[in-house]
């Protein structure tokens, strides 16, 4: 995979529960190229992505002993309860040389937005998460992953932020697309009105 499309976005309508054949089918590709897999998201959901995983034959509960696989319902949290950015990088980035440093090739992460940032309402800091997200990725090349947003749960803003700072959006199971509304750094941080009307 390039490394311009390591991050990227899935945006998607509908019961989340749903999308799981879609991160099952992602998830088990990476982890057969030799990738640790980190997922984060509801109890529920990690529950669903564990049956999910299971009816394509593999192994769960074997997989995550070893750590191949970890599936998390840990909210990264501030001392004022709100999403913690520093922390979640340093958890990434601690990830990847864990994963490296256990024969991994890398460490492919994915997560839903609405479950990480919790009860946070604040969409600038959403967007500066992305920017030191992407951050992180150009630093660590061992690092790939997909940002998972869910329209019927963040407001529009939301995700058209997802659109501008993702270079490659999922398109289904095994395709995702160069994104046409992907904007630079630079050219985020300098625009005033970066929000369609």
């Amino acid at each position: 995979m390039k490394g311009d499309s390591r991050h990227q976005c899935f945006i998607y309508k509908g019961p989340p529960s749903e999308q799981l054949p879609l991160m099952a089918t992602r998830i088990k590709v990476k982890l057969d190229e030799g990738y640790r897999c980190l997922y984060l998201n509801s109890p529920a959901m990690v529950m669903g992505l564990q049956s999910c995983l299971a009816t394509r034959g593999f192994d769960v509960a074997s997989e995550g002993s070893k750590s191949k696989l970890i599936l998390s319902s840990e909210q990264m949290v501030a001392a004022d309860g709100g999403f913690d950015i520093e922390l979640m990088l340093s958890k990434l980035s601690s990830a990847v040389d864990d994963a490296l440093s256990a024969g991994y090739k890398g460490l492919f992460a994915t997560g839903d937005m609405t479950w990480e940032f919790a009860s946070e309402k604040n969409f600038a800091k959403l967007m500066e998460y992305e920017f030191r997200l992407e951050e992180l990725f150009s630093k660590c090349e061992a690092l790939h992953g997909i940002c998972q947003y869910h329209q019927d749960t963040l407001p529009g803003e939301a995700t058209w932020q997802a659109l501008l700072t993702h270079r490659m959006v999922v398109v289904d199971e095994r395709l995702s697309r160069v994104n046409p509304h992907f904007q630079s750094q630079e050219h985020l941080r300098k625009s005033e009105d970066i929000f369609p009307i």
